[in-house]
């Protein structure tokens, strides 16, 4: 009984990917309310933030980690996703929290290493001495180092699957779920319904500019409409032209592409130019010209009318 119990008591892996997720909300937590604290002093004189920036800095961050890691053993990405530090060094299966001891190294690794890097580039670039520039080297190695092994730990963590940031390595501390995960069941079925229609939308988004929908509504329109006796006048044309074959107005500017319908010019002239092999849609004639009406055959048309 006493096995069961640790068993179901004890604390599960945590994906790499909620892991990476609750360092992205943390990043994201801070650009936030630090945009909320410099639009509090857009009011003031420019400049004023930028003096005091790395301290004011610290105290929010030093304010956040005292109600999340040192209250809840957990930061507040970590909080939306179900999971909080557990102590590594611990031997017992039995969640066992960070001590005290490693809250405050964890606020002392990530607030004050933070903090003293970007005051230790503010002074030394205010300050052009020679004095400066060794511990600058210094310094600037020693963050190249830190780097190094931040770039060595994470791809560690890619492999193991534990400490994701090289302080949570160094103090012992790793990410674990506050409660048991259940494992899901996946519906495989809806998966692939949704990969399948998605697969048949982008398929018609890709066909659908291939397609001459204009051309194809007049083979349809031909096929459905019998065709009648092309005339051969302009007067012919002009007694069944009252309505452009395109727009259904009546024609402006009346021009003909060689069979008996009759269309406004900007009409038959567009359509042509988008389209080369453009037919009638009314009996699906090619275009062999653009010809204008004759103009007394229109006015004798109008004064009809």
């Amino acid at each position: 009984m006493a096995s069961r119990e640790d068993k179901a008591q004890s604390t599960h892996r945590v994906l790499r990917i909620s892991q990476l997720d609750a360092l992205e909300l943390n990043k994201a937590l801070e650009q936030l309310v630090w945009s909320q604290v410099t639009q509090c002093f857009h009011g003031f004189q420019p400049g004023l933030l930028a003096r005091f920036e790395p301290e004011l800095k610290a105290l929010l961050w030093l304010f956040l980690w005292r109600f999340t890691v040192y209250s809840k053993n957990a930061t507040v990405g970590q909080s939306i996703l179900n999971i909080q530090y557990k102590n590594d060094f611990s031997t017992t299966l039995r969640y066992q929290p960070p001590s005290k001891n490693q809250k405050l190294w964890y606020a002392a690794c990530t607030i004050g290493g933070k903090w003293l890097e970007e005051r230790c580039y503010d002074l030394f670039r205010n300050h052009h001495l020679a004095s400066f520039g060794k511990a600058k080297q210094y310094l600037n190695m020693a963050v190249g180092l830190v780097q190094l092994g931040s770039l060595i730990n994470f791809l560690i963590f890619l492999q193991k699957g534990k400490f994701a940031t090289l302080t949570e390595r160094l103090l012992g501390i790793r990410s674990v779920f506050c409660k048991p995960q259940h494992v899901r069941e996946v519906g495989f079925e809806y998966m692939n319904r949704e990969l399948l229609w998605h697969g048949f939308a982008e398929f018609l988004i890709f066909l659908l500019p291939l397609i001459n929908t204009q051309k194809l509504k007049a083979k349809l329109s031909s096929w459905c409409i019998p065709l009648a006796g092309a005339p051969d006048s302009d007067s012919s044309l002009a007694s069944s032209g009252k309505q452009c074959a395109l727009c259904g107005e009546w024609p402006t500017m009346p021009h003909t592409i060689g069979c008996e319908h009759i269309f406004c010019y900007y009409c038959v002239k567009s359509s042509f130019l988008f389209d080369m092999f453009f037919t009638c849609p009314k009996c699906g004639a090619e275009v062999h010209s653009v010809q204008p009406l004759k103009s007394g055959i229109e006015v004798s048309e109008v004064n009809a009318l």
